[in-house]
């Protein structure tokens, strides 16, 4: 039986995102700030412009062209956050209602929910299939400024920083990394003792589901990590509502665009915990293959 072969690489840029807390806000309006369950593309392209220093009017159109995939280490607790706004307040300082009137003294109190995922880890590929020269320079630019950001990042709301350096890396295999890196999690089934169960299982490995904006068969998994009983990344399993067109004030605008789920079973020994374990893992994968050419497929 032959083996289909993999899809070509593509450059692109590698993102730890792991915080405390993030919220991704796919339908926050007024009282109810939700969050989706992972990062959106709106969050992370508003946290490149961000890192670059753009105004909220500045066009965004370079940044849109990058391509998003997710992988979920860790999917997190959602956590609702209760807030007050304009309690206590006078009559003149109290919230202004969509008439433009100020609320009476006994309704000037509001309450917010406020959505968020607790101890969550995404690690996230920005990618451009058959990349120009000028698509090589806009990942090089990026990769500065989240080097270097001029403002700082947020976790999708700015209550939400990450708890370390958000670029892992540049490659020019990017996906193949996104499946490898080692994972901000420990392994979901239990380990036996009895060697022969451990080797089974590493051979079977635990599923870890991945996200992006395109049919999810353009990331290269290895025969032995495809699952024959999880989504296959072929068809759409939803729409979302985060694409950005503009991040103005008065004419901020988004576009509906396709979300693709795939599931691979990653072995056991991916999974490097959690803290300083994970980092190092982390670091060790940078130095030996991550950034050699050993470490890819070419």
């Amino acid at each position: 039986m032959t083996t289909a072969p993999l899809p070509d690489p593509e450059p692109g840029l590698l993102l730890r995102l792991t915080g405390p807390l993030q919220s991704w806000g796919l339908h926050s309006h007024f009282n109810e700030r939700d969050t989706a369950a992972f990062p959106t593309r709106s969050g992370v392209i508003g946290m490149l412009a961000s890192a670059f220093g753009r105004h909220r009017d500045q066009p965004i159109d370079d940044l849109t062209t990058l391509n998003l995939t997710v992988r979920t280490d860790r999917p997190g607790v959602l956590l609702r956050d209760l807030h007050t706004v304009g309690g206590g307040l006078s009559g003149k300082e109290t919230v202004t209602t969509a008439e433009g009137k100020k609320r009476p003294g006994d309704t000037g109190t509001l309450l917010t929910h406020r959505y968020y995922l607790a101890d969550a880890a995404f690690t996230v590929a920005l990618t451009i299939p058959r990349a120009t020269a000028e698509d090589h320079a806009l990942l090089e630019r990026c990769a500065q400024a989240l080097r270097t950001p001029r403002w700082s990042l947020h976790l999708g709301r700015r209550s939400c920083p990450p708890e370390g350096p958000v670029l892992v890396g540049q490659s020019d295999d990017t996906l193949h990394h996104l499946i490898h890196l080692p994972l901000a999690a420990r392994p979901t089934r239990n380990r036996n003792r009895n060697r022969n169960r451990n080797q089974q299982q590493d051979e079977d490995g635990a599923a870890v589901e991945f996200l992006a904006d395109r049919p999810l068969t353009h990331l290269p998994a290895p025969a032995h990590m495809v699952s024959t009983t999880h989504e296959d990344g072929t068809r759409p399993s939803s729409e979302l509502n985060d694409q950005p067109l503009s991040y103005h004030p008065s004419r901020r605008g988004y576009r509906a665009r396709p979300l693709y789920r795939r599931t691979l079973l990653l072995p056991h020994s991916q999974f490097a915990g959690f803290g300083a374990r994970q980092l190092d893992a982390l670091g060790h994968y940078r130095e030996t293959r991550l950034h050699t050419p050993e470490g890819s497929r070419r």
